[in-house]
């Protein structure tokens, strides 16, 4: 599978705050580094930090552009609220090895108020 292919099945997981879904598109020891956050090792870590983030939080990812560059994904985002972001995803064997992601952690906590 295409870097591009995993990615537009993260986005569908990810909107359908499909924790148990999205955990299975990553390796074992997978790396999640969100820059605003910290970094999460392991499929394990990664499925348990997406459950929590969809039990507190409403989310939205508005896909504004994939490329991918070898086995590299890169994903350019939007919410409906104007958040944006992106998101470095390393695949190796049809599972992602290694995300790296960049939001505002401000703007998203300022708009999770209102």
């Amino acid at each position: 599978m295409k870097p591009k292919e995993i990615l537009q099945r993260w986005v569908e997981r990810f909107n359908q705050y499909d924790y148990e879904g999205l955990s299975e598109l990553y390796s074992d020891n997978a790396i999640n580094h969100q820059t605003a956050l910290g970094v999460m090792e392991g499929k394990k870590t990664i499925k348990q930090f997406f459950k929590e983030d969809f039990e507190k939080h409403e989310m939205v990812c508005i896909v504004e552009n994939i490329f991918e560059d070898g086995n590299v994904g890169i994903l350019e985002w939007k919410d409906p609220k104007g958040l944006r972001g992106c998101g470095f995803f390393w695949m190796e064997n049809d599972k992602i090895i290694y995300q790296r992601g960049y939001f505002d952690k401000l703007s998203f906590m300022e708009q999770q108020k209102k």
